[in-house]
């Protein structure tokens, strides 16, 4: 498989933990962006990529005009849109109006992803998001009375001032709309941060009782817990992600994004203006590039691929370059070996970062 990711990085404010590479209040930027995304596009042009995922940032922040041109330009460059077989876009509930809405299912998008976090609007508005739990309710009655039959909920645990008495409420509320997807994610707190800067802390051990009871709530449910944060129906499992999960390539368009390509990763400047006067493929700002070899990229392998809960295969080559690791893990009780395959425990998934940290380089 081949994927396509394309960021969009804007935003209509900066949530307290985030610092991802997203840019609130630029307006004037949403134009000059996507005409510099099309000159990047042309570096790729022909190429038929297989699924199709836009992010950011927040996507339907762009105007509806510069939603419809990006939407033309990615069936002009590459493949039409509707012939994805996934395409997923993310939105945020304040930001997807039902013009949007209607756009986005003219031109084939079949997936969406909207950010909720939690049902609690008092949760919502001290992490800084700008919607509440009524106007969520409002994008998702939108989003299935337009035809979408293909929708992501993100959740978070952890964030300060949750109990679980409001995540079990918002988990049962979630059942009861019965999304396809569910993503739920302990609250990390990003370097540069607000809350960084404000040494706001995450509970961990809240966070930790709260993924307990969202396993076991999603899966009694019915959900399949097939990756570490997400959760779906059965085959309605997100194909782009899976594709990174199995080492696959793909293509990453817009500042800060990254592409995988014969071996080679290489990293997009996370500048912006930067990346809007790029006017030709030897201009473009490009901040890391990187061939994997051998042991690190066998290591990379590994670090992906036990993500999915399902577990994967242990080649004769990965056996040789990280045998010890694995079985020194699958000691601690982190991962499960056997058949030729590994697989994350129940307590390895909470403690996934001690298990990947085996696997990149400097190598014990």
């Amino acid at each position: 498989m081949l994927g396509l990711y394309i960021h969009i990085p804007f935003c209509s404010g900066k949530c307290g933990y985030c610092d991802f590479v997203s840019f609130p209040d630029m307006e004037n930027m949403h134009a000059p962006y996507i005409d510099a995304l099309e000159r990047e596009m042309r570096l790729y042009s022909g190429t038929t990529p297989d699924t199709l995922y836009i992010g950011g940032g927040t996507p339907t922040e762009l105007e509806t005009r510069l939603l419809k041109k990006l939407l033309l330009k990615i069936s002009g460059h590459f493949i039409r849109v509707c012939d994805f077989s996934e395409s997923t876009i993310e939105v945020n509930p304040e930001s997807v109006s039902r013009d949007k809405i209607v756009l986005l299912r003219q031109f084939g998008i079949n997936r969406v992803s909207m950010g909720l976090q939690s049902f609690d609007d008092a949760l919502l508005k001290s992490i800084g998001r700008r919607h509440d739990s009524e106007c969520f309710m409002s994008a998702y009655a939108d989003l299935r009375a337009i035809g979408f039959d293909n929708i992501n909920i993100d959740l978070m645990a952890g964030i300060p001032g949750q109990t679980t008495e409001t995540f079990a409420d918002t988990l049962a509320r979630i059942v009861k709309l019965s999304p396809e997807h569910i993503s739920v994610y302990g609250l990390e707190i990003g370097e540069h941060s607000k809350f960084s800067r404000e040494n706001v802390k995450p509970d961990e051990d809240l966070s930790r009782t709260l993924l307990d009871m969202a396993c076991e709530k999603l899966e009694n449910a019915g959900y399949l817990h097939y990756e570490i944060s997400n959760f779906a129906k059965p085959g309605r499992e997100s194909r782009h992600n899976t594709n990174y999960w199995d080492n696959g390539e793909y293509i990453g368009l817009g500042c800060s994004a990254t592409s995988y390509l014969v071996g080679v990763r290489k990293t997009n400047a996370p500048m912006l203006e930067m990346y809007c006067s790029t006017q030709s493929h030897d201009d473009l700002p490009v901040s890391s590039c990187e061939k994997l070899e051998g042991k690190e990229k066998n290591g990379e392998t590994l670090m992906l691929g036990l993500r999915k809960l399902g577990g994967m295969k242990i080649t004769e080559e990965l056996d040789r370059d990280f045998g010890s690791a694995l079985r020194r893990l699958a000691d601690k009780k982190l991962i499960m070996l056997g058949d030729g395959t590994a697989k994350l425990t129940r307590e390895g998934v909470y403690l996934s970062n001690e298990v990947f940290r085996e696997f990149v380089p400097p190598f014990d």
